[in-house]
């Protein structure tokens, strides 16, 4: 990501939460130095979807579309990052349209590995699928064809 000037700075040390899932904002961040990890909660527990490291950026589903944080967003060591509002992201387009692309081109690659993990998911779900029925078909074909007589304490 092309280095951006005249925006706001701001540093979080190891284990800072940045933002918090259910939150109201709508900064979008890009980071400068270091990592962040970004975790949803899932029945309670925290699973972690992403681990982010320099030029990526994070936050912005939430100043796009005006939404609470889907997620929450912390950081690994020490972190700088630049604070993007609604104003400066139109701006910062404005000024650099190669931005613009470079956000498009994140956002395709990151459809692109959900899109792949989607599929993988849904295949292995087919498959368990699949076997399951196999497996009644053949207990059901072999109970049939022993002429074995199912009672209903058994069913």
């Amino acid at each position: 990501m092309k280095s951006l000037s005249q925006h706001e700075l701001q540093v979080f040390e190891d284990g800072d939460t940045i933002f918090r899932e259910g939150e109201e904002s709508s900064e979008m961040f890009v980071l400068r130095s270091g990592k962040v990890e970004i975790l949803k909660d899932v029945g309670g527990h925290q699973v972690r979807l992403a681990i982010l490291e320099r030029g990526s950026f994070f936050g912005e589903m939430s100043l796009l579309e005006g939404l609470p944080r889907s997620a929450t967003a912390r950081a690994i060591g020490k972190a700088t990052l630049l604070v993007l509002r609604p104003g400066s992201l139109l701006i910062q387009i404005r000024r650099d349209p190669t931005f613009a692309f470079e956000l498009l081109q994140q956002m395709s690659g990151r459809i692109r590995d959900l899109n792949d993990k989607l599929v993988f998911k849904l295949a292995a779900a087919e498959f368990g699928n699949r076997l399951a029925r196999s497996t009644f078909t053949i207990n059901a074909s072999s109970e049939f064809s022993s002429g074995r007589d199912v009672t209903a304490a058994e069913k």
